[in-house]
């Protein structure tokens, strides 16, 4: 890890584009000021945390449902739980080509087939809704890793605790705020992190689908900072939006730990 990310900080401060080989010129914060004044810069920092904070919510929510429900006893539990769990296991770039092929395609797509049964006009997901086609690719992806995590804290949740609350007349949402949710505050400020983590360098699911457009629709930091590099092959302009991509990472993951557990614990 040190020795990209040195080499990373190190181009960010020298002029170094591919097409022009020859001495790497120190340049201070030019590679800087050039990323950041890009026409596309605000929209892609926009479009990276509209991303990152809807598929939290989605994936955090749904998540917690889907484990309060596995975690009562029913027949085929087993079983339903390996099918809920199973998305998380495939590729990001099959992912993106299910929906994109399978599920939002406007001619012969499942959505499509739908739309043509009830009489509507099909909506095209990916001109039309491109940031929200990512979000529910990423959140449908991404909300078994919750469902495990929460699932697997449940299981450890003390049941003597609940018994005695149910014995002194306490319901369902009662157990569910004052015990269930503090005692799953750790468990949810790790789904946090990681998927914070994870969804800020999104980029397989925008590669394969929208290619950042139309526009700057679906455009993040990550598309952004790999069109500079391997499109303009301007290293040091995308190192800089890759060390701007640390930085941000590190200050969305901090303040959204402490907000999710500050809340939860309370």
């Amino acid at each position: 890890m040190i020795v990209p990310l040195s080499m990373t900080v190190y181009y960010s401060f020298v002029e170094y584009n591919l097409l022009y080989p020859g001495p790497k010129l120190f340049i201070g914060l030019e590679n800087y000021s050039y990323f950041s004044t890009d026409s596309a810069f605000f929209p892609a920092l926009f479009n990276t945390l509209v991303l990152v904070g809807s598929v939290l919510t989605i994936t955090v929510v749904l998540g917690l449902a889907l484990a309060l429900l596995v975690n009562q006893p029913f027949f085929g539990r087993g079983v339903v739980r390996v099918l809920l769990i199973s998305p998380f296991f495939i590729m990001p770039t099959v992912n993106a080509l299910i929906w994109k092929n399978m599920m939002m395609d406007p001619n012969y797509g499942i959505f499509s087939v739908i739309a043509d049964f009830f009489n509507v006009v099909p909506i095209n997901f990916l001109e039309d809704l491109p940031l929200a086609s990512i979000i529910l690719m990423v959140s449908w992806q991404w909300t078994p890793f919750a469902l495990l995590i929460f699932m697997t804290s449940l299981q450890s949740q003390d049941t003597e605790q609940k018994e005695a609350a149910q014995l002194d007349g306490a319901g369902f949402w009662s157990i569910f705020r004052f015990l269930t949710l503090p005692h799953l505050a750790r468990p949810i400020a790790i789904v946090v992190m990681i998927q914070t983590i994870f969804h800020l360098s999104l980029f397989a699911e925008i590669f394969v689908t929208t290619g950042g457009g139309p526009g700057f629709a679906s455009t993040n930091l990550a598309w952004l900072i790999y069109r500079q590099a391997f499109l303009a092959f301007d290293v040091g302009v995308a190192s800089a939006g890759g060390v701007f991509a640390i930085i941000l990472a590190n200050i969305v993951a901090f303040f959204l730990i402490r907000a999710v557990g500050k809340n939860l614990t309370e």
